[in-house]
């Protein structure tokens, strides 16, 4: 995975969740809070330390980590 402009990811802020670099907003909240009909005014009135690269940078770490996520099936047996 590639180094984010806009994203850190530390064990001692927020247990190492990945958050907007300089703030304690976990790059999920973001999207999140897109999910929930919020916009990109909505979010830069509600949370200043974020501006619209660093809510794109979000979007795009969560891409790249999506992006790259291995799906494994197993097969389970009956039992019998």
């Amino acid at each position: 995975m590639n180094e984010h402009e806009f994203i850190e990811v530390n064990p001692d802020i927020m247990l190492g969740k990945p958050v907007i670099k300089g703030t304690r907003i976990p790059a999920a909240l973001v999207l999140r809070k897109f999910a929930d009909g919020a916009t990109m005014d909505d979010l830069l009135d509600g949370y200043p330390g974020l501006t619209k690269d660093k809510i794109m940078g979000a979007i795009s770490y969560a891409a790249e980590v999506l992006g790259s996520e291995r799906i494994v099936f197993l097969k389970t047996g009956t039992g019998e």
